[in-house]
């Protein structure tokens, strides 16, 4: 394989790469409403003459190159979120920017860069003849990432009966390889009360006064340490052996934590009694925890336990329409997972980098230093669609994408040229560097 040859090619396409990612997120793409972005990747696969485009019951973009039988996949979700308030914005989200280094625009880097890098990489495996014997290539863009992270590919592996040999995921990782994250659910917590007249509140049972309680506690269990003494253990305990028999990747990947981020309430009036408060929990989540235990140790915290059937915890589905009109209906757990540090897939994709571009990440004049700071391989704060791709399903998932993670969702989002490049010879020498 010559590194050297492909790392031209992928320079070669620069310009193309620049201008199919603008041409992307000219148009908006929120979660639902990514019709514009799939039709415009649909046109820029068919131009590039991938071996076979279609779009699947539920909105996600599909291309192959190849023709073998089995599948190494490459997958991008090409929703974004929304601008928020555009007074905080130096230029029009939509229309961009670009500058000798940068392009800027809602979607640069969380995360159709990802996606541009994907399919020009695949280009170049075919152009080089770099795809191994018996594979194809898959490039998927796929939907409502940003909404339900990991339904998309929950839909591709059982109703499209898809199951790639490993997927690339490529959000944002700064320069590195990412192995794993934290997962999360979305948690509910319902409190019943009795309304009455606020001129004599004896006469009812308040359900915020209950909800503070609770809160409390919830509290506790995001900030308290896991001694002996402690009666709510803080969700530190996860990283202590003495807990947490994977404590080792927990480490890795990070503690879980709590917050509240949603509060809701019902009363007759502002003269009355609440008679019922609800409250979302955003519960991120490190190795050895999962869904039931999460559920469980809300139900377990004293105040809920105090309060006994007046209590109600859940966990939030997911119900929204894809902007096909499919639904697909899924509950809001999405599982922490990591891909071991000596997977094959985890040793391919170095190898491949490390003969592109040496040991260490690189960035340009902005973000060099503080990427070489960090190590090559590494993992992501935020959540991918890696949570149903592994978390779910167990097959073999790995992140190197361009731009930043500090981008995603930010203001004045933007993603560097030098990125989409690298990306794309990593890609294209991936494959290859597997199956050698």
């Amino acid at each position: 394989m010559d590194y050297g040859k492909i790392k031209e090619a992928a320079q070669n396409y620069q310009e193309d790469m620049v201008k199919f990612l603008r041409a992307i997120v000219k148009n908006p793409g929120e979660s639902c409403d990514e019709r514009k972005h799939i039709e415009t990747i649909e046109a820029e696969m068919k131009k590039l003459n991938f071996d076979e485009v279609t779009i699947d019951p539920q909105g996600n973009v599909i291309g192959y190159m190849g023709s073998g039988d089995k599948i190494l996949a490459f997958d991008a979700h090409i929703d974004t979120v929304g601008i928020g308030n555009i007074e905080n914005w130096n230029f029009d989200p939509y229309e961009g920017y670009e500058t000798e280094e940068e392009i800027g625009g809602r979607g640069v880097s969380d995360q159709c860069g990802g996606l541009v890098s994907a399919v020009y990489g695949a280009r170049i495996m075919k152009d080089m003849d770099l795809i191994p014997e018996g594979y194809k290539i898959m490039v998927v863009g796929t939907v409502q990432e940003e909404d339900c992270d990991g339904l998309c590919w929950q839909y591709i592996i059982n109703e499209d009966k898809i199951r790639p040999e490993f997927v690339v995921s490529t959000e944002p990782t700064d320069g590195g390889i990412y192995r794993g994250q934290r997962g999360r659910m979305e948690i509910r917590v319902d409190v019943k009360g009795v309304s009455c007249h606020g001129s004599a509140p004896e006469r009812g049972d308040n359900a915020i006064y209950k909800m503070a309680d609770i809160l409390q506690d919830v509290r506790s269990l995001n900030e308290n340490d896991d001694a002996d003494k402690t009666e709510i253990k803080g969700l530190v305990k996860m990283l202590n052996p003495k807990f947490n028999p994977d404590w080792e990747e927990a480490r890795f990947l990070g503690r879980g934590t709590v917050t509240v981020s949603q509060i809701f309430y019902t009363s007759p009036s502002r003269c009355a009694v609440a008679d019922s408060c609800a409250v979302s929990l955003d519960r991120r989540m490190t190795f050895g925890e999962t869904w039931e235990s999460c559920l469980d140790e809300i139900r377990a915290l004293p105040s809920v336990q105090k309060y006994g059937d007046d209590v109600v915890v859940s966990m939030y589905n997911y119900d929204r329409p894809s902007y096909t009109g499919c639904k697909y209906e899924i509950e809001c757990y999405f599982p922490t997972w990591a891909i071991p540090k000596d997977h094959k897939v985890t040793k391919a994709l170095e190898d491949a980098y490390k003969n592109l571009y040496g040991e260490t990440r690189l960035g340009n004049t902005e973000t060099e230093e503080m990427r070489k700071a960090r190590p090559l391989t590494d993992k992501w704060t935020f959540s991918t669609n890696g949570v149903s791709i592994m978390g779910r399903n167990g097959i073999p998932c790995i992140g190197f994408g361009p731009g930043a993670e500090a981008q995603a969702h930010a203001p004045n989002e933007k993603t560097w040229k030098i990125d989409l490049v690298r990306c794309a010879a990593v890609y294209a020498a991936l494959p290859a560097s597997y199956c050698k």
